[in-house]
């Protein structure tokens, strides 16, 4: 959570102020839907695994990855305190699953933390590092137009490959796999052991399907619905604070409130994917107020009007490739622009 703003950033307390009714779950919501969205995970992966007709296991397969989403969100507002806070059994439960799904507590607690506090903020990147605008711990980096001009070219190919389309298609192994297992346990492995024990565990997990059930149940019940999950999730995260409109204020200027609402898009989604995706989309309020369970954001949007008029995206085609293009920061322009565009006329 945010310190409290003073001064001339009374509106941001203000709005702050007005989000606190809805940080408090109900503790039958929470489990309603903490129960049913596991026992529906389980049972899409099983009809995968079991249905002999290939177009139906497929399918099972996509709604396996959907439902996967789904959970990853229950687990997402369980580290933040919004739901179950205290419980020791979801602690128990929702612990094993981010272990199973290479999302490892410790360190993954410690990087969203980060990017929820720094979102939009300009920061000094440290020596030997990528130079960057923003920083990139627990979120995907920007470069400046200027940045990116005085680069080196190994710079400009780590940046481009860390925000490539690919990346995000196969977040399976470059995010999940790579970004929040394996580089903080060869970084630090006393502090973020867990990683260790989520490669571990998932890696069990693989070779013991693969071994009692044979690779094409471990394909369509797992590899397949977990590829499509990590793809989508990766991408939902990158299009929330990489689209046409977001902002990025002056470090002097940058407030929590400012960096929430005008670093952060509003995702606009049918009935189904809002489910799937566990209104992950009202993204402007997460930030404002991450202890808001995620089935009572869209009653914090209808009822506060500062919430009201959020930058928008979507999943449309036309929306995805708008943000895919956009790359670097423009100070001049204090816009997003593509990399075709920072390079100037030809």
């Amino acid at each position: 959570m945010p310190s409290e703003e003073t001064g001339s950033h009374q509106p941001g307390r203000k709005l702050l102020d007005e989000t606190r009714h809805f940080a408090k779950d109900s503790r039958i919501k929470s489990w309603l839907y903490t129960g049913s969205t596991i026992g529906l995970l389980a049972a899409a992966l099983v009809l995968a695994a079991v249905i002999p007709w290939w177009p139906a296991r497929l399918g099972a397969a996509v709604l396996g990855g959907l439902l996967f989403v789904r959970a990853f969100i229950v687990f997402h507002d369980f580290m933040h305190g919004s739901l179950l806070r205290g419980s020791r059994l979801a602690k128990a439960v929702l612990w094993f699953y981010g272990l199973l799904m290479l999302t490892p507590p410790r360190y993954w607690r410690y990087s969203h933390n980060f990017h929820h506090a720094h979102v939009g903020k300009p920061v000094a990147s440290e020596p030997g590092s990528l130079p960057l605008m923003t920083s990139d711990l627990g979120s995907f980096p920007l470069m400046t137009t200027a940045i990116w001009r005085e680069a080196s070219t190994w710079q400009r190919l780590r940046y481009r490959v860390s925000r490539h389309p690919l990346t995000f298609l196969f977040a399976y192994l470059t995010m999940f796999f790579f970004s929040i297992c394996l580089l903080p346990l060869l970084k630090d492995p006393g502090k973020y052991w867990d990683a260790g024990l989520s490669i571990l565990a998932h890696g069990g997990l693989l070779a013991a399907v693969w071994v009692f059930a044979g690779f094409p149940v471990l394909f369509f019940a797992f590899l397949l619905p977990f590829t499509i999950a990590a793809a989508l999730g990766a991408y939902l995260f990158y299009a929330q604070h990489n689209y046409p409109g977001m902002h990025i204020v002056a470090a002097e200027e940058w407030t929590y409130y400012r960096g929430a609402t005008e670093s952060s898009s509003y995702m606009k989604l049918g009935p189904i994917m809002k489910w799937f995706t566990g209104n992950i989309g009202y993204h402007h309020i997460h930030h404002l107020n991450p202890l808001i369970p995620f089935y009572r954001l869209p009653e914090a949007m209808a009822a506060i009007p500062e919430l009201q008029e959020p930058d928008v995206t979507s999943l449309h085609p036309r929306e995805i490739l708008a943000c895919l293009r956009l790359n670097l920061w423009d100070l001049e322009k204090q816009r997003l622009v593509s990399y075709r565009e920072a390079a100037g006329p030809a």
